[in-house]
């Protein structure tokens, strides 16, 4: 895999179960105990899910003491919907020219068409 950020950030969204935490600390930091809760898994396996996702620098994790709350970090996302909408453009440009070219064909397979009913209804 390639250490580029928006390849490890696509990487660490490549998982639902890493995005069900993105979506949970969307509404707020939370513990790893709290992130768990809905999973049936180990808090070993969340704890690696949230490894991966503050590798690609979604998450940060806190430190208050005993309480070691995780956040959701934004600038990756913003970079990954960017990449997304960029390309997003270019294939929306490329279907509005298909379509275009599409209608084209349709025009001129009907004008054919009708020509050739005209032709047929004159003998």
């Amino acid at each position: 895999m390639s250490d580029d950020p928006l390849s490890v950030t696509f990487a660490a969204l490549a998982d639902p179960t890493r995005r069900a935490i993105l979506a949970r600390l969307a509404g707020g930091e939370a513990t790893v105990n709290e992130l768990a809760a809905p999973f049936a898994m180990s808090l070993q396996a969340i704890s690696k899910h949230l490894k991966v996702l503050e590798r690609a620098g979604l998450i940060t994790r806190g430190r208050d003491a005993q309480y070691r709350p995780c956040r959701l970090e934004g600038a990756p996302l913003v970079d990954a919907a960017g990449w997304i909408d960029e390309h997003r453009q270019a294939w929306a440009g490329r279907f509005d020219r298909i379509a275009e070219h599409l209608d084209q064909l349709q025009s001129k397979a009907a004008q054919s068409s009708g020509e050739a009913n005209e032709r047929g209804t004159t003998r």
